[in-house]
């Protein structure tokens, strides 16, 4: 009887050091997978606080929390099971789909530095909903707003995130994907939400003549940081877009040579620079990867802005500017 109980418990301490493996291998997947996706994140955290400006402060938290859900409910209800379906019968069209992703990274990203040389951009403008909508329409369109366009980054994230575990079996891919859209949800709503209120907190402090100078100093500090993670997020966007681009091409086999030619230039810079060599490879790869990125999306800038066929050129330049529908994103 005894030396069944104690068989059972060896039993029982196997099944247990096997979850507790399994486990440990799920987060070290879900922190690479994580990990490969970093670019998108800073661009989702740079673009959601522009949604909230003009926003009563009173509704800034609640409204990031509605985000925050529809975010969670768009990557476990809608593109996680797409992802891993597409992932499990097609999985040739993974590449395919993550390069129409960077190609609208790398469009946003060229597009936000075209409106800026150029003076043609309307930004994002004031998120608040039209003159005559009550309170509570204008935080559901803008919520909306944000919502629709969260979709789309998350779906690069999942996707990226997906790529990176595609050797893994079907139930692992769902389970390390699953953590990987609560994990970087999580992340990306918390920074959200410690910006907006950052200028709050330095209210606070300010009135505290032991912490005056530090409320006054991040009160000042705030405009800069959000003007700082705006362009970080652009050129998150166009790094990753670039990158995304420039691998596409050569594991389809339609253009390995731009591949190939970064590479070995990392390599060369990896080998040639010692201690550096990592951080200096990495930083060569992501300077040319960028490079890409600008180029490929002022390709489409010019397709869909500047040239006859471009919807600037049918969007009505006599109408007045205050009836145009204002970019959300």
């Amino acid at each position: 009887m005894s030396g069944g109980l104690f068989a059972l418990l060896d039993d029982i301490a196997a099944l247990a050091r096997l979850a507790a493996a399994s486990v440990d291998d799920v987060a070290a997947a879900a922190g690479r997978a994580s990990a490969k996706s970093a670019g998108v994140v800073v661009d989702d955290t740079a673009v959601t606080p522009q949604y909230l400006q003009g926003v009563d402060p009173s509704r800034e938290l609640p409204m990031i929390k509605k985000i925050a859900i529809g975010s969670l409910r768009n990557k476990i209800l809608f593109i996680l099971p797409a992802a891993l379906l597409l992932s499990q019968f097609v999985p040739w069209i993974i590449s395919p789909i993550l390069m129409l992703g960077g190609s609208y990274l790398c469009y946003e990203g060229a597009e936000k530095i075209w409106e800026k040389v150029s003076g043609h951009g309307g930004g994002h403008g004031d998120p608040v909903a039209a003159k005559g909508e009550d309170a509570a329409a204008q935080e559901a369109a803008v919520t909306s707003n944000a919502i629709r366009t969260d979709f789309i980054l998350s779906a690069e994230i999942m996707i990226i995130a997906l790529k990176e575990v595609a050797s893994e079996g079907f139930v692992s891919r769902a389970v390390i994907l699953t953590v990987v859209a609560v994990v970087i949800t999580l992340v990306v709503y918390g920074v959200v939400a410690l910006i907006v209120k950052m200028d709050d907190i330095g209210l606070r402090l300010a009135k505290n003549p032991s912490s005056e100078r530090l409320g006054r100093g991040l009160v000042a500090a705030m405009p800069k940081v959000l003007a700082a993670i705006s362009v970080i997020g652009t050129v998150a966007m166009l790094w990753v877009g670039g990158h995304i681009i420039l691998v596409g091409l050569e594991e389809s086999g339609w253009w390995a040579a731009p591949y190939e030619w970064v590479h070995h230039l990392e390599k060369a810079v990896h080998e040639a620079t010692g201690a550096l060599g990592g951080v200096l490879g990495w930083l060569t790869n992501t300077f040319f990867s960028f490079l890409l990125g600008v180029a490929w999306g002022a390709v489409i800038v010019a397709v869909v802005h500047v040239l006859p066929f471009g919807k600037d050129k049918g969007a009505g330049h006599d109408a007045p500017a205050e009836s145009k529908t204002p970019r959300t994103h």
